[in-house]
C-alpha cells in the first residue's frame, strides 16, 4: 500500500511522477508529488508508473538547489581573468572594469541570462550579494534601487527565486587606526551610500514577495567601518532578514584588521552584533581556532564557494571544523568560474581530502543538504529544500543515463549525483510547481547561450 502524506485539503493543480527521488536520507523509487498552489500537497511512495495526467520526471529528482552566494556580473569575467597570473587583488581590478560599464538595462540583460544558466543547472533560488547600487561616480539613479530592482526582475524573468542581499559597502579599507577608514576609490564610489544610515534608508525601500526575499549584507570588515556594523545588523534583525558577510577570505584583510583593531574579523563582527543564527559568513577561509569556535557557538552559517576559492587562489577553508563547531554549511558559485552546485558540493569534500589525506568527511546526503535545504535556510527560506508536504514545489531532476551517471545501481544515485554528475546532467527544473526547464531546455529564455553571449558582448563595446 503506498504511503500517503498530506499537507492541505486544497485541490491538486499538478502531479509529478519521479522515477527516483532523494527523500533526505535515501533514494526512493516511484514517488508521486501532488502540487497545489505552488507547494507540495502530497508525497506518495510505491507508485510504480506515472498516474494518469502526471508529468514524468525520469532520473533522480532532488529538491531544487540553492546558490547561496552570487555576484551575477562576475559571469562576464569568465575566461578573461584566466589570462596571466596574479592574486585576488589583481583579479579585483578586472572586476572593477566590468562593474564600471553596467547600467540597469545591461545588468538586467546579463543577470537574466545568468539566472537562466542557473536554472539549467538545477538552481531554483539564488542569493545575490548586491553592492553595485549607483551610477558611475556614485550618483544615485532617479530610482535609488534601479540596479537591485533590475536583479529582481531578471530573476523573475528567468523563473528562479531570489534573495537580494543588499550590501553595505562604505569604505576602501582600513586606515591608520580603529576609527580611520579610507574613502571609496573611483571604482568603489558607485557601491557606497556614504553611511550605514543612508544604506539602511535606501534598502528599506526594497520590497519582497513570494518570489523575492530582501536581506542584507556587510561586504566585509574592510568595507564597513566598525562603528557602523551594528546599523546593518540591527536593520536585518528588525526585519528577521538574512544577513551575509564576506569573512576572512584573504590573509591580507585579516592582518589589516588585527593592526587596526587588535582583533580578528570574526571577533570584530561578533563584538558589533553581526554574528548569529540568521547570519552567514561567506568563505570563512583563514580562521583561528577561536574564530571557528565563535562562529559555531553563535550558530552563524558558512557558505563555501570552492570553485571561486580555488580560482582566486584564496585557500581551503576549514569547513569540516566549522560544521563540527555548529556552523551550518551552504554552497555558492560566487564569481561563476563555473555554475554547477554538484561541482561545489564534491569540491568541498575533495578539498578536505587533499588537506587531511583522508576520505569521507561528508556523506552524499550531507553534501546534498548543503546544496539544498541548508542553502535555502541561509537565504531566508527555511521551509524549502525538502520533498515534503508543505514545502515549495521546487525540484531538479538529473539524468541517470548520461556518460557521467550511467552504471551505478539506483540506490546509490545520490552518490552518483554528488561525485559524478554535473550541471550538464540536469534534465528538468521545476519552480513553484512550474516546469521551468524541460528536457534540458529553458522554457522562458529561448536560447540561453545566445543571451549570455549578447549580454556579455555588450559590455565589451
Amino acid at each position: 500500500m503506498p504511503l500517503t502524506t498530506e499537507a492541505t485539503g486544497t485541490p491538486v493543480t499538478e502531479t509529478y511522477w519521479l522515477s527516483h527521488a532523494w527523500l533526505g536520507t535515501h533514494v526512493e523509487p516511484g514517488v508521486a508529488l501532488d502540487v497545489s498552489d505552488g507547494r507540495i500537497a502530497r508525497v506518495r511512495t510505491g507508485v510504480d508508473a506515472p498516474p494518469p495526467g502526471a508529468t514524468a520526471l525520469r532520473g533522480l529528482t532532488l529538491p531544487g538547489l540553492a546558490n547561496t552566494h552570487s555576484h551575477a556580473f562576475h559571469r562576464a569575467l569568465r575566461s578573461t581573468v584566466q589570462v596571466g597570473s596574479g592574486t585576488f587583488w589583481t583579479w579585483r581590478e578586472t572586476m572593477y572594469q566590468v562593474a564600471s560599464r553596467l547600467t540597469p538595462d545591461t545588468y538586467y540583460a546579463l543577470a537574466r541570462a545568468v539566472y537562466a544558466e542557473m536554472a539549467l543547472a538545477g538552481i531554483t533560488a539564488v542569493g545575490e550579494f548586491h553592492y553595485l547600487h549607483h551610477a558611475p561616480g556614485g550618483t544615485p539613479y532617479d530610482n535609488p534601487n534601479a540596479m537591485g530592482e533590475a536583479l529582481i526582475a531578471a530573476a523573475r524573468a528567468a523563473g528562479i527565486r531570489i534573495t537580494l542581499l543588499d550590501t553595505a559597502y562604505l569604505s576602501a579599507g582600513f586606515g591608520s587606526g580603529p576609527d580611520d577608514y579610507r574613502e571609496p576609490d573611483r571604482h568603489q564610489a558607485r557601491f557606497s551610500d556614504g553611511t550605514a544610515d543612508a544604506w539602511a534608508e535606501r534598502a528599506a525601500l526594497l520590497k519582497g514577495d513570494d518570489h523575492t526575499v530582501i536581506g542584507a549584507a556587510v561586504h566585509s570588515v574592510r568595507a564597513v567601518p566598525a562603528g557602523q556594523l551594528s546599523t546593518v545588523a540591527r536593520w536585518a534583525e528588525e526585519r528577521q532578514a538574512p544577513l551575509h558577510v564576506h569573512l576572512s577570505e584573504q590573509t591580507a584583510e585579516n592582518d589589516a584588521c588585527l593592526a587596526a583593531h587588535g582583533r580578528t574579523p570574526a571577533r570584530l563582527l561578533a563584538d558589533h552584533g553581526v554574528l548569529g543564527l540568521r547570519t552567514t559568513g561567506v568563505h570563512n577561509t583563514h580562521l583561528t581556532d577561536e574564530d571557528i569556535a565563535l562562529i559555531g557557538s553563535t550558530g552563524t552559517g558558512t557558505c563555501m564557494c570552492p570553485t571561486t576559492e580555488r580560482d582566486l587562489a584564496d585557500g581551503i577553508g576549514p569547513a569540516a571544523a566549522l560544521q563540527h563547531a555548529g556552523s551550518p554549511l551552504s554552497l555558492g558559485s560566487d564569481s561563476h568560474a563555473v555554475i554547477d552546485l554538484f561541482e561545489e558540493a564534491r569540491a568541498m569534500e575533495l578539498n578536505e581530502r587533499l588537506r587531511t589525506r583522508r576520505r569521507g568527511h561528508w556523506t552524499a546526503a550531507a553534501l546534498l543538504r548543503a546544496a539544498s535545504a541548508d542553502g535555502h535556510a541561509a537565504l531566508g527560506r527555511p521551509d524549502a529544500g525538502v520533498l515534503e508536504p508543505g514545502a515549495p514545489a521546487d525540484l531538479v531532476t538529473i539524468a541517470l543515463d548520461s556518460v557521467r551517471t550511467a552504471g551505478p545501481v539506483p540506490r546509490l544515485a545520490a552518490e552518483t549525483a554528488v561525485f559524478a554528475a554535473s550541471a550538464a546532467d540536469v534534465r528538468h527544473t521545476v519552480v513553484a510547481g512550474r516546469h521551468l526547464v524541460r528536457d534540458g531546455r529553458h522554457t522562458l529564455v529561448d536560447d540561453v547561450p545566445r543571451a549570455l553571449a549578447q549580454a556579455i558582448g555588450a559590455l565589451r563595446h
